[in-house]
């Protein structure tokens, strides 16, 4: 039924693995995609991954950093996979603790994990346990409670005057029936009472009654006609004059008795805590609980998880991204050591700030620079597509990046593939125009760096897309810029004459234009123009969104919850950072300065 299962550490040993019969293929390929997808990208909150036709089911051991990854086939509902990951855990890590234990890559590499009988047997009980479960049979019509409801029941009478009648003396009858219900209640409640009172009287007359005080013993003064003995205060026990004062001095200071009573009962409790708890124990129990020995837990995070998913929706990150980026730091920390003398409110922040810096930081390189000086060597051009919903400033972005790649010495043709919008192209013919004036010709050999191909409104999209490109190849262009038409995610048509662009033309890059104001929106947003372009697409692995362009981000001042949606969502980096009006006006991102603002309270 299991495909493979795994046990590798996070620097990537693997401890154990597991292959059912008959499964020929490596399982290097799928954990290899959960590791890059969902391990380095923080995305945790799911215990599950689909690649290809394998899911994926994995679990993170935070104590002892291991990964616990079960793989079995997409089409199989296999209910018992969750708790036999859990039992497997469980089971390698008391078995293993001493092995565990010792950190260092060579420990573990020499140390040896037979563990093929044990997860036979954790196997199997699972198993039977799945198929011990039958499935509940459906419920005969007899057995129903439709079937006991008569005819006369269902039938609504006139008015319902005969109802009313009966719910009356229903509820008349119901009401007696309290009132008694209650005098019974008190009664008791009575009796119990006069009991205790009882109780309490025959305890005081069993009580012996207090002594009189002894009549204390006049000194005599004068001597005459009595012994010495008559003189001697001391006790007669054989104690000292100093032990007299100390008698006489409790006798007639009722004050300093009750204080000597206390004290030792002070001194009583001291002593029984001390034999309970074997000396200082809680003296050292607080000073263990202060020196971090404490392994975190679902319980002691929440408190702390809630406030900072409150902070990530005001900063304007989407909410569903804000929960999932919660459940992964919490899935990150479970059952991990804090440190010395940290609390968990800074240890759940500190972990909730590497994840957000890691999901900003790409995965993968883009580097425009290079790719272009790439394509040159290949002799053609090197084609990027912008597309995004309507008035977010594709247009104003695309002219801010011709104008960068012009400063770093490329010729750039632009195709006015807004075919839809009025004023279009007259817009894109101003920048071009401007952009010339900055940089002109005469300093480049006498040709523009920037030139314009359009075919007016109303044309096929992909048709003049496809016909500029063929001219920059024939021109020897660096670049070409294509401009989209704005549409929103929920228009099918424009969004299958995207998905056609692109799957025409296969572009090198497909940047998304979105602006930072959105919260919410980001994600649905990129959802459907990913899913468009993937249903529309003529080929098995379709040409997705591989990168953002995000505008308007000098009007957001620290609510730059944007770039983590949208960077959540797709995977994908932010390419460029809008933050105004002019050419210049046109930034990288940096992760750790957005993070810094994210978390600023």
């Amino acid at each position: 039924m299991l495909d493979f299962f795994t046990i590798f550490s996070k620097g990537g040993i693997v401890l154990w693995c597991f292959q059912g019969a008959g499964v020929t293929e490596s399982f290097t390929g799928p954990v290899n995609a959960l590791i890059r997808s969902v391990i380095l990208q923080e995305r945790g909150g799911n215990n599950s991954f689909t690649h290809e036709a394998l899911s994926l089911k994995y679990k993170l051991d935070n104590e002892f950093e291991l990964i616990f990854v079960v793989g079995f086939q997409k089409i199989l509902t296999l209910t018992y996979v969750d708790k036999f990951i859990d039992d497997v855990q469980l089971h390698f890590r008391d078995r293993y603790k001493n092995e565990l234990e010792q950190k260092g890559t060579l420990k573990l590499l020499n140390s040896t994990f037979a563990f093929e009988d044990a997860f036979s047997e954790l196997l199997k009980l699972a198993e039977e346990s799945s198929k011990a479960r039958s499935p509940v049979p459906m419920r005969s019509f007899k057995e129903s409670e439709k079937s006991q409801k008569t005819v006369k029941s269902m039938i609504e009478t006139k008015g319902g005057d005969k109802g009313k009648e009966q719910g009356g003396k229903k509820s008349k009858n119901t009401k007696k029936e309290g009132e008694c219900c209650l005098l019974r209640v008190v009664v008791r409640m009575f009796g119990s009472l006069l009991h205790s009172v009882a109780n309490v009287l025959q305890l005081l007359q069993k009580s012996p009654k207090p002594q009189k005080p002894k009549e204390k013993q006049k000194r005599v003064w004068d001597n005459a006609g009595s012994s010495d003995k008559n003189l001697d205060y001391s006790d007669k026990n054989g104690a000292g004059s100093g032990d007299g004062e100390k008698n006489l001095e409790a006798q007639f200071d009722p004050v300093c008795s009750t204080s000597k009573e206390l004290a030792v009962g002070a001194e009583a409790s001291a002593s029984l805590t001390m034999k309970r708890g074997g000396g200082f124990g809680g003296m050292f129990g607080m000073l263990k609980g202060l020196v971090g020995s404490k392994s975190l837990s679902r319980d002691d995070m929440e408190p702390v998880l809630e406030k900072m998913r409150d902070h990530l929706i005001a900063k304007n990150v989407a909410a569903d991204i804000a929960s999932q980026l919660c459940d992964s730091v919490a899935k990150k920390l479970e059952g991990k050591v804090m440190g010395t003398f940290t609390t968990v409110a800074s240890t759940v922040k500190q972990a909730l700030q590497d994840s957000l810096v890691q999901i900003l930081q790409p995965k993968r390189r883009v580097d425009i620079l290079r790719d272009v000086m790439e394509a040159q060597s290949q002799r053609r051009p090197f084609v990027i597509t912008f597309c995004g919903v309507n008035g977010v400033g594709k247009s104003t972005n695309l002219a801010k990046i011709s104008y960068w790649l012009i400063e770093n010495g490329f010729s750039v043709l632009i195709a006015a593939c807004d075919t839809f919008r009025a004023g279009a192209v007259e817009q894109l013919r101003t920048h071009q125009r401007r952009l010339n004036s900055l940089h002109p010709p005469e300093k480049h050999g006498g040709r523009p760096v920037v030139q314009l191909y359009e075919k007016g409104y109303g044309k096929d999209a992909a048709g003049i897309a496809m016909e500029a490109i063929a001219y920059a190849r024939n021109q020897a262009f660096d670049v070409v810029l294509v401009d989209t038409a704005g549409r929103m995610q929920d228009n099918a048509p424009l969004m299958t004459a995207l998905a056609k662009l692109i799957a025409v033309n296969m572009p090198d890059l497909v940047l998304f234009v979105g602006e930072a104001l959105v919260g919410n929106e980001a994600v649905d947003q990129l959802v459907k123009f990913n899913q468009a372009l993937a249903d529309h697409s003529m080929s098995d692995k379709p040409r997705l969104i591989d990168g953002i362009v995000l505008t308007k981000f000098d009007t957001i001042d620290d609510k730059v919850g944007a770039a983590i949606s949208m960077t959540y969502i797709t995977g994908q980096p932010i390419v460029f950072v809008g933050t105004g009006q002019t050419y210049n006006d046109l930034r990288s991102l940096n992760a750790r300065a957005v993070v810094s603002a994210l978390m600023k309270a």
